[in-house]
């Protein structure tokens, strides 16, 4: 039997062929493994920062409204004691000369006490506008970490067609969400202004 010496180079040279590839798709899947690694930690460090800013936001929601229950309660007195002056300023008009005395000390009371109300009702009102501010800054920091966990679950989602297709296209197409989360990770974790209203509305 002759041996075919072009057969024989051919089979040498796809036994030559088949380390190369199998080398490529070794070190694509070396870069897939170690691009996800990477970024699970840091969606863990983004989760640990997000979860406080959370319960911070939390805490500031709650300062708000029992302010504003406080500001009404304030309100509401002080509502009540410009009422009672009012009845007692008319009481005191056909009042005897003797009881004026009492009706005007009585009347001083309440408008004290109307007055005292009002200054403590605005710095109610001044601390609930505060409590607003804070959980509105909070919010855009929260919005921050919420779009870096969806550029990045996608990015990772990439990755993993990548690993099963060894397409190595996919993976540099991957790096684009992977960036974009990561900047957006970055702007959470340092309060940096990076805030694409738009997509954050669309999201949300």
């Amino acid at each position: 039997m002759e041996i075919d010496p072009l057969e024989s180079a051919g089979v040498e040279a796809g036994e030559e062929s088949h380390p190369s590839e199998k080398s490529r798709n070794g070190h694509l899947t070396t870069w897939v493994a170690l691009t996800v690694a990477l970024l699970a930690t840091f969606l863990g460090v983004c989760k640990v920062k997000d979860d406080n800013i959370v319960q911070a936001m939390e805490v500031a929601e709650a300062d708000r409204l029992d302010h504003w229950s406080f500001y009404q309660a304030r309100n509401m007195r002080e509502e009540i004691a410009k009422s009672t002056a009012i009845q007692l300023k008319l009481a005191a008009a056909s009042a005897p000369a003797t009881q004026q005395a009492a009706y005007q000390e009585a009347i001083v009371s309440y408008e004290k006490l109307a007055a005292d109300q009002n200054q403590k009702k605005e710095e109610l009102k001044k601390q609930a506008d505060d409590d607003k501010k804070t959980y509105d800054s909070l919010n855009y920091r929260d919005d921050q970490f919420d779009l870096c966990d969806a550029l990045l679950a996608l990015a990772i989602s990439l990755l993993a067609v990548t690993a099963l297709t060894r397409k190595p296209w996919l993976f540099w197409l991957a790096m684009l969400p992977t960036a974009l989360g990561v900047l957006m990770g970055v702007a959470g974790l340092f309060g940096l202004p990076i805030h694409p209203d738009g997509l954050i509305r669309l999201l949300s």
